[in-house]
């Protein structure tokens, strides 16, 4: 439980310091994200899990993210809440995800 308190108040000061830091962020990156204009995320999580089992298996939950390959411009809100949220995946090359509040791609 503490490890997911640490692990969630981490990924909310960095998506923060992201949206917040500056009025308009660009990468050299394709994949990168591009934000112009104000970003306000607000997320939290409760009682989470991931598990991923076998060979190139992923199992994720994300609440209120920006992904890569994404362009924002203008005034966006993010408010996501997960409440109880499992992603498991089992077996060769599965994905099991849990994501509310995420814009953008992978």
């Amino acid at each position: 439980m503490r490890k997911q308190l640490v692990l969630v108040t981490l990924v909310s000061a960095v998506l923060s310091t992201l949206a917040f830091g500056q009025a308009k962020q660009s990468s050299s990156n394709a994949q990168g994200v591009q934000i112009q204009g104000n970003t306000e995320i607000k997320a939290s999580q409760e009682n989470t899990a991931a598990v991923a089992v076998g060979e190139g298996n992923t199992a994720k939950n994300t609440a209120g993210a920006i992904k890569g390959g994404t362009q924002i411009q203008g005034n966006t809100k993010i408010k996501a809440t997960q409440k109880n949220a499992t992603a498991v995946a089992v077996g060769k090359n599965n994905t099991a995800a849990n994501e509310a509040g995420v814009i953008g791609g992978k």
